[in-house]
């Protein structure tokens, strides 16, 4: 168990293994994206890693470098990699992060204000 939940109870854990559906955007073997279904910019999609990782802090190299990679390509294949993007991630309750399974969010399709919240 981590952060209170099972690996076996995690959403996005369910949702990379197919469990639960959603709107794949990108995947190989390391990671899979999809669309947020609570959007926060025309474009928003999460990347995660398909192995249960609670937080970056945990996140081995590779899958870091895969999930960037994947950002970037994401961007461009979405026409928002010349415009700009955000990207983020939540580190942790007092950060947001509501789901504790590492997970990049990709922003963009409209400005971006700062600060964000």
């Amino acid at each position: 168990m981590r952060m209170g939940i099972r690996v076996s109870e995690c959403i996005f854990c369910k949702i990379a293994g197919g469990q639960i559906k959603s709107d794949k955007v990108f995947e190989d073997k390391t990671v899979f994206a999809f669309r947020d279904v609570n959007p926060q910019a025309p474009q928003h999609v999460l990347i995660i890693p398909k192995r249960h990782v609670n937080s970056a802090a945990e996140a081995t190299k590779d899958e870091l470098a895969a999930i960037f990679s994947a950002a970037s390509n994401i961007a461009d294949d979405l026409k928002i990699k010349d415009s700009g993007f955000r990207m983020v991630i939540n580190q942790g309750p007092d950060a947001g992060q509501a789901v504790p399974h590492l997970h990049l969010h990709v922003l963009g399709g409209r400005p971006l204000h700062w600060p964000p919240g």
